[in-house]
């Protein structure tokens, strides 16, 4: 088991088991950076996350699905990706979450992806109920859900101010807004996997929280798998992708 891997999936995994909507209850565990062991624990138990992880390891070749490539193809985007073939990914989930109401990942042979922007606007449902009737309370949802970058404004205790691009539906288009600042947390209770923030830190966000300070190529690559599922979702040609 990797260390740093696991702590790397907690530091993305945290803020959706927090607020109840997956992994195990007791998602202050996943803050405990000295308990590596209990983290990888809980891990197998987050029913989405933890199938990517394993099939994107095997893929490439790798016995740890908490190897820190492994994770970070998943939360980010990297080289990995490139050794999942969409259709045996098709094939995979369809076994995996059999009997699931979905999105729109059942016909993606030609074009899935190992990579949580694909699971958060094509195996999740949100996306094809945004195209069926434009209700913003998907809009929101696709917002948060996402892994999406930002800059440190402001850092005060546990709370940063991070400027980032919100999601709008305008026109049956799903696009980015202006930047704005949004409150995020990035420690709770003195409990942290980050060292520390500072402005203009360069940050990924889940939901309101600050998963982990990336490098201009990381965002890059989020923000490239991020608007190939856009396209996808407005109907349009698949941005080139996040590998």
């Amino acid at each position: 088991m990797s260390v740093r891997g696991t702590l790397l999936f907690a530091r993305y995994a945290y803020p959706p088991n927090q607020l109840g909507y997956c992994g195990p209850d007791g998602a202050g565990a996943l803050l405990r950076g000295d308990a590596p062991d209990e983290i990888a624990r809980r891990a197998r138990l987050f029913e989405g996350a933890w199938s990517y992880l394993e099939f994107i390891a095997r893929a490439a070749g790798l016995t740890d699905p908490l190897d820190e490539a492994v994770v970070e193809a998943y939360w980010v985007g990297n080289e990995l990706l490139d050794r999942v073939p969409s259709p045996d990914l098709v094939s995979f989930l369809r076994d995996r979450f059999a009997g699931q109401p979905g999105g729109t990942w059942a016909g993606a042979a030609a074009r899935a992806l190992a990579h949580h922007s694909f699971h958060v606007f094509e195996v999740y449902p949100w996306s094809a109920v945004l195209r069926r009737t434009g209700n913003p309370a998907a809009v929101s949802v696709l917002d948060r859900c996402r892994i999406r970058t930002g800059t440190v404004v402001a850092v005060r205790s546990e709370i940063a101010t991070v400027r980032s691009r919100p999601l709008l539906w305008r026109d049956g288009v799903l696009a980015h807004g202006s930047k704005r600042d949004e409150v995020v947390s990035w420690a709770v209770d003195g409990r942290s996997l980050l060292p520390g923030l500072t402005p203009g830190d360069r940050v990924a966000l889940h939901w309101d929280w600050v998963c982990d300070v990336i490098t201009g190529e990381q965002a890059d690559r989020l923000n490239a798998c991020e608007h190939r599922q856009l396209a996808l979702v407005s109907g349009g040609a698949a941005h080139p992708c996040c590998r």
